[in-house]
């Protein structure tokens, strides 16, 4: 089994002050434990990797084509030049502000993996979506048309965050956290088989912090976090890794 991760994604927060907090965070992490990453914003990434070698450092989307005319985007390979070896696609935030849809998030994926980074895939569901009892048909839509099919446990993590849970505060109840992993695991059997869905990394993302850490990483399926706010400073995040390697 892969190591679990403990996973930050930064957004657009942080400026060369603020990378200070990696060396409170490398403390926490140790070969034995959970892996650490930070997705800062593209301009920190270089400087983020010499300053805290022990930890992983990926960037927060990359373009589907490797070159080209495409103002103001970064290619995978050019994630890995700056530093990365992770990518988060399809975020919430970039499939709604950005309408960016699965097929979209699945070229993405397959760029990075094609170049060498592995990809954190982002699922999740809206408020309306929950309620209307549509939760697992929007996450096995996705799943399908987001992952692709040279996906595996090396170059893939996938990370649930139900929409309506993110930098909201609101946290799904422990029962519905277990019911989608337990579900994206199956899934995942179905099409990679049963040794390599094992292997893939789940993580639970939508306002993960100290004080809910522990609950979310007893339950079964969920291999770690993908935390945003709680991430940027680390009073906030290490309780958090610290639960993880507990776990």
């Amino acid at each position: 089994m892969p190591r679990k991760l403990a996973a930050g994604n930064w957004k657009m927060n942080g400026t060369q002050a603020d990378l200070a907090e990696l060396a409170a965070m490398a403390e926490a992490s140790d070969a034995e434990g959970p892996e650490v990453l930070i997705c800062p914003p593209a301009t920190l990434i270089t400087a983020a990797a010499q300053a805290a070698p022990a930890m992983a450092i990926g960037g927060q989307d990359c373009h589907a084509e490797p070159k080209g005319a495409f103002t103001g985007d970064l290619s995978a390979a050019q994630l890995i030049d700056a530093g990365a070896t992770y990518v988060i696609l399809g975020h919430s935030e970039r499939r709604d502000a950005y309408e960016e849809g699965s097929d979209d998030v699945r070229a993405k994926a397959r760029a990075a993996q094609s170049a060498g980074l592995t990809a954190v895939i982002c699922l999740g569901e809206s408020e309306t979506e929950r309620e209307a009892n549509n939760t697992l048909d929007i996450i096995s839509g996705q799943l399908a048309g987001s992952v692709p099919d040279a996906a595996t446990p090396e170059n893939t993590v996938i990370a649930y965050e139900p929409v309506w849970a993110i930098g909201t505060g609101k946290v799904p109840s422990l029962e519905q956290i277990a019911e989608v992993h337990d579900f994206m695991r199956e899934k995942l059997s179905q099409r990679f088989g049963e040794e390599a869905a094992k292997n893939m990394r789940l993580l639970y993302g939508g306002s993960v912090k100290a004080s809910n850490a522990e609950g979310i990483f007893a339950i079964e399926n969920v291999d770690g976090a993908l935390v945003g706010g709680a991430s940027l400073k680390a009073a906030d995040f290490t309780p958090i890794i610290k639960a993880l390697a507990a776990s």
